[in-house]
C-alpha cells in the first residue's frame, strides 16, 4: 500500500523500486565479497580491473537503452560495485607502499643506532 503523498515513478516496476531502495547496500556487499576474493587471490587483480572497466563502459554506453526498470537498477548496481571493486587493488597498493615505507624507516633507524654504538 502506498504512503500518503507517495508517487510512483512512471515506468517503474515493483522489483525495480525494491532494487532502487536497496541498490547502494547491494552494490557495497557485492564489492566487499569480490574485494575479499581479490585480497585472498581467488580473483586476479588484472581480471578484476578488466571486468570492472568493461562493466562500467557497458553501463555508460548501453545503460540508457535498457527498457526495463529492473534491468536498469541491476546495471547500476553492477557498475557501482565494479567501480568499488576496482578501488580494492588501489587501496592494497597504497597500504603496501605505506608498509614498505615504514620498514624502510625502521631499517634506517636501526642502521643509525647500530653505527652510533661504540664497540
Amino acid at each position: 500500500m502506498l504512503e500518503r503523498g507517495a508517487v510512483i515513478e512512471h515506468g517503474s516496476s515493483r522489483p525495480g523500486r525494491w532494487l532502487r531502495e536497496r541498490r547502494l547496500r547491494i552494490a557495497l556487499w557485492v564489492a566487499v565479497i569480490e574485494g575479499i576474493f581479490i585480497v585472498f587471490h581467488q580473483i586476479p587483480v588484472a581480471v578484476a580491473i578488466v571486468v570492472g572497466i568493461a562493466v562500467v563502459v557497458l553501463y555508460f554506453t548501453q545503460g540508457d537503452r535498457l527498457s526495463s526498470d529492473t534491468a536498469g537498477q541491476v546495471a547500476w548496481i553492477a557498475a557501482v560495485s565494479q567501480v568499488l571493486v576496482m578501488l580494492v587493488p588501489i587501496f592494497l597498493i597504497v597500504l603496501w607502499s605505506i608498509a614498505l615505507l615504514i620498514v624502510a624507516i625502521l631499517a634506517v633507524v636501526a642502521l643509525v643506532l647500530l653505527f652510533s654504538r661504540r664497540r
